[in-house]
């Protein structure tokens, strides 16, 4: 079959390539699923083939977001426990999230995925780790809601070994055995992981945190996650309490008990590292671990300010995340670009923490490094995939602010016009095109009354 065609022209352009190339106005030429040609002034003349033309005049065209944290069963728990910190938010929260079942996992994930993808998200991923007995396949109903949204997907299959009776933080029942997450967790990188360059499906090895995973199943967690050849992923040095917690369990603070567990390394990349000191993040820095940011959920659960421009001084990889939406309600990764940048000012390096192209970036490229895609995601070059996003910039909020990247990141939410994946349109003119948004809503809803009304029986 011929080469199919899509020509995006006369848009500002933001590639995040290795030089932060831009143009002013400029144009995309998108071949099948990869970006055929990105450069300034009008498309090249006589391409063959070409199935839609696009006018991107008043927009600026960027790599699609990539977001590196997220749960997404806790879409139907949004707006509860609003005044608390971590340790005391789990644990009003766990009773109820130990009562989801397979359906509310797949509707919370179809909420929390269309709430991203609107906003400009092409990747998602889900650190998913709550899987009470007799709650069906939740792993295969939140690949299912990825797959029928449209957006690429990295579900980190999570897991929880140590409840309430071994000093942890979930309720009994809420946590699986050691045998039992390690085999469940091989059994989804065997049906679902895909290694291709053009994947749309890979899974990671994701035991939940320290003080709720043994120290076995970090160990053997990590052991499993490089004989399949899959990244790793967890929580790490989120908290205060947490580093206390490592302290008085195991002798040592969070970064080295993962490094005595086997939990550093290129294809490992933590949530949130909010409390990091200078050995830290050399030892990040050193084995190319990479960071998930998180800033509005660290606001919201008064957690920190990470140090996000001394890591990406150091050399550490970084991308941005949501978090789950029991700690951030918007669940939308435009807004974390801003409060990145915000946030970061707030703390010791002021006015030169972070600028708006590096906040662009941490969304972009420095997502697609943690969740291990940079040769194929993450910027506008050609011979990468076509995942990309239109952004209408000449609307009353965005019209006077000459640096259309400045008005991205400062600026109020921008509309998408247009947002591929893969090649493939998932949103037109604000909307998604593959799944219904309002009957999204309606289940969504219908399922946080319903466990509402479940966890309350109990």
């Amino acid at each position: 079959m011929p080469v199919q065609r899509i020509v995006i022209e006369n848009c500002a352009i933001a590639t995040v390539d290795a030089g932060d190339t831009e143009y002013a106005s400029g144009y995309i030429v998108v071949a099948d699923n990869r970006i055929e040609s990105v450069g300034a002034g009008k498309a090249p003349e006589n391409l063959e083939n070409v199935v839609r033309r696009v006018d991107g005049t008043g927009h600026l065209a960027t790599p699609g977001l990539v977001n590196t944290h997220h749960h997404f069963y806790q879409w139907i728990t949004r707006g509860l426990a609003t005044d608390h910190n971590l340790f005391d938010w789990l644990v009003a929260l766990y009773p109820t999230w130990a009562r989801i079942d397979e359906r509310m996992a797949y509707v919370a994930a179809q909420g929390s995925l269309a709430m991203m993808a609107r906003g400009g998200v092409t990747t998602a991923m889900d650190h998913h780790y709550v899987f009470p007995k007799g709650s069906g396949d939740l792993s295969g109903a939140i690949i299912r809601a990825a797959h029928e949204t449209g957006v690429r997907f990295t579900l980190a299959r999570g897991s929880m070994d140590r409840s309430r009776k071994d000093g942890g933080l979930p309720p009994d029942f809420a946590v699986e055995t050691l045998e039992g997450a390690l085999a469940a967790t091989e059994a989804t990188v065997d049906e679902h992981h895909d290694a291709s360059f053009d994947s749309m499906t890979q899974i990671a090895v994701a035991p939940c945190s320290p003080f709720s995973v043994s120290t076995e199943l970090m160990k053997q967690g990590a052991e499993l996650a490089r004989r399949k050849g899959v990244r790793l992923h967890t929580h790490g040095s989120e908290t205060v309490e947490e580093e206390q917690f490592c302290k008085e369990l195991f002798g040592m603070g969070p970064t080295e008990y993962f490094e005595s567990t086997g939990w550093l390394g290129e294809d490992v990349w933590m949530a949130h590292c909010v409390h990091m000191n200078d050995s830290d993040i050399a030892a990040f820095a050193r084995t190319r671990t990479g960071v998930a940011h998180c800033p509005s959920s660290n606001a919201r659960l008064a957690a920190g300010i990470a140090r996000v421009p001394d890591m990406l001084a150091a050399g550490v990889p970084v991308g941005l995340g949501v978090d789950g939406t029991a700690s951030n309600e918007s669940g939308e990764l435009h807004t974390e670009l801003r409060n990145a940048l915000l946030v970061n000012r707030l703390g010791a390096h002021r006015e030169a923490a972070l600028n708006a192209r590096q906040a662009l970036r941490l969304g972009t490229y420095g997502g697609a490094q943690v969740l291990g895609r940079a040769s194929q995601i993450g910027s506008l070059e050609a011979g990468k995939l076509a995942d990309l996003v239109l952004w209408r910039m000449d609307t009353l909020a965005h019209a006077s602010i000459a640096d259309p990247v400045t008005a991205l990141v400062l600026g109020a939410a921008a509309p998408v016009t247009l947002s591929l994946v893969n090649g493939r349109p998932v949103v037109e003119d604000g909307r998604l095109l593959l799944v219904d948004e309002d009957a999204i809503a309606r289940s969504t809803r219908d399922e946080a009354r319903r466990l509402a009304r479940i966890a309350g029986q109990d």
